[in-house]
């Protein structure tokens, strides 16, 4: 979900924390409710309890063009030095599959789809989470076989 082009990501990240901090209505591009209430408010600052959350949150920043936030919540240790918004990525779901926590890991099983170039896309990851000081972050993940 890191690749693309930085076309138009200053103008995404300023639209997203105008959604955020006028509380626009509307559903939440990771499928799990208004966008408000569901990952708008870990844009916005709050820090998400869980790996599911954050995987969650992740998938909508990318969607929403906020590659600070993706970058952000990236662990330093395996974060990209170049992280661009991909503007020919359209996302159009997020499904969980697993998500297991033990202490300050967790694993996220996802199929996100994404169309590009008008053809219909579909990734399935297996991503690892770590907790450090109370706050999760995205180090890595695989692609399993279907």
């Amino acid at each position: 979900m890191e690749s693309g082009g930085r076309a138009g990501g200053r103008k995404a990240e300023e639209s997203l924390m105008a959604r955020v901090k006028t509380g626009a209505a509307g559903p939440c591009p990771c499928g799990a409710g208004e966008y408000v209430l569901c990952c708008g408010r870990y844009h916005g600052g709050a820090l998400p309890e869980t790996a599911e959350q954050l995987m969650r949150s992740r998938y909508s920043a990318y969607a929403l063009g906020s590659m600070d936030y993706v970058r952000d919540t990236w662990h330093p240790r395996t974060r990209p030095h170049d992280l661009q918004h991909d503007t020919e990525t359209k996302w159009l779901g997020l499904e969980i599959r697993r998500h297991a926590a033990a202490g300050n890991e967790a694993v996220v099983e996802f199929a996100a789809r994404y169309k590009l170039n008008g053809r219909a896309q579909r990734m399935h990851e297996t991503s690892r989470f770590v907790r450090e000081q109370g706050r999760w972050f995205y180090v890595d993940g695989s692609f399993p076989e279907d």
